[in-house]
């Protein structure tokens, strides 16, 4: 089992958006994803900055941490997974109030807009181009991969990627810019593409010394693990089974896995399996306790029990707030 391709097939990627910037210097723009994604997506659960640069050089930092500032140059793609506050701009250090609303679509219209910051079009020169994409996608009840990321990285492109990243983000400019049947979709598509490339480059480069579920995936006994338990979610695996699988005393075991993934075997477990049930929820042929049972519980009662402890309402109160949510977008 493919545990990367399992976990991002799972999590469900909903949508993305793009805007295409044109920088005149000085310049400085800042984003938050959750004020812009409730504008451009108010459908997704959880928005994903990121940002390519295709001309020029500028930086990024996290807003208020100086020390989390990258320099980034053509080819470049910095990455903000969990969507908190931060400034691209020409020189070190500069910032101005987040205002979501330079975010806004044209009325009645949800394609990418053509931006110019601290300029006009076709007056002067461009001191940086910047993509900027926003990936919609879920986030709960367990994403294992939104967890591991850093708060921000940046994907330096290699002679292998850099040409097709770069050609993925101006065609999903430009199916925006047409805005024409299945355009939206395919704009998701190559969101995806982008960030699935990113974040394989991420496991990649990780310091071999490195923790966390990423690392886990590379480790010989905690991927194996975690392959299994992918494999084979609705199985009734022990601390012992797993230990048994992957060659390791029990005791050892669940020290190692716990220092790479942050969690528990069996917690680790528990969680995706509510994951899988959520997706499962979806489908309105299932009844709550036929999506437990698809993913290991034997009763509906300890299905409910668990799912409200990790999610925090019984599965069908969730189901019923999900349906609400996407007949109101």
């Amino acid at each position: 089992m493919d545990v990367l391709s399992d976990v991002l097939r799972t999590v469900k990627m909903t949508g993305a958006f793009f805007f295409d910037c044109y920088n005149y210097a000085p310049w400085v723009c800042g984003a938050t994803a959750v004020d812009i994604g409730q504008r451009i997506m108010p459908e997704a659960e959880f928005v994903i900055p990121f940002h390519m640069i295709l001309q020029g050089s500028c930086y990024c930092e996290m807003a208020g941490d100086p020390s989390s500032r990258v320099r980034l140059e053509q080819g470049d793609i910095v990455v903000v997974p969990r969507g908190e506050p931060h400034f691209m701009m020409s020189e070190p250090g500069m910032s101005k109030p987040i205002d979501a609303q330079d975010f806004d679509p044209p009325p009645r219209r949800r394609a990418p807009l053509v931006l110019a910051v601290n300029g006009e079009l076709g007056q002067g020169e461009v001191h940086s181009r910047v993509i900027c994409g926003f990936l919609g996608c879920d986030s709960h009840p367990f994403n294992p991969l939104l967890d591991a990321l850093p708060t921000m990285f940046r994907a330096r492109t290699s002679d292998y990627n850099r040409e097709w990243l770069m050609r993925l983000a101006q065609a999903a400019v430009g199916e925006g810019e047409r805005d024409g049947n299945g355009a939206a979709s395919m704009m998701a598509k190559l969101a995806e593409l982008m960030f699935i490339e990113v974040v394989r480059q991420q496991i990649e480069d990780a310091p071999p010394e490195g923790r966390g579920w990423l690392a886990g995936l590379r480790d010989k006994h905690v991927g194996a693990a975690l392959r299994l338990i992918h494999d084979r979610p609705a199985e009734g695996w022990t601390l012992e089974s797993l230990a048994l699988k992957v060659g390791l005393s029990r005791s050892v075991f669940a020290e190692r896995f716990a220092d790479y993934v942050g969690m528990p075997a069996i917690q680790y477990l528990a969680r995706w399996r509510l994951t899988l049930a959520s997706q499962l929820l979806d489908d309105r042929g299932l009844s709550v306790a036929q999506a437990g049972a698809v993913v290991g519980y034997e009763s509906e009662a300890a299905f409910n029990r668990a799912f409200k402890k990790h999610v925090g309402t019984a599965p069908g109160a969730w189901r019923k707030e999900r349906r609400e949510l996407l007949q109101s977008v």
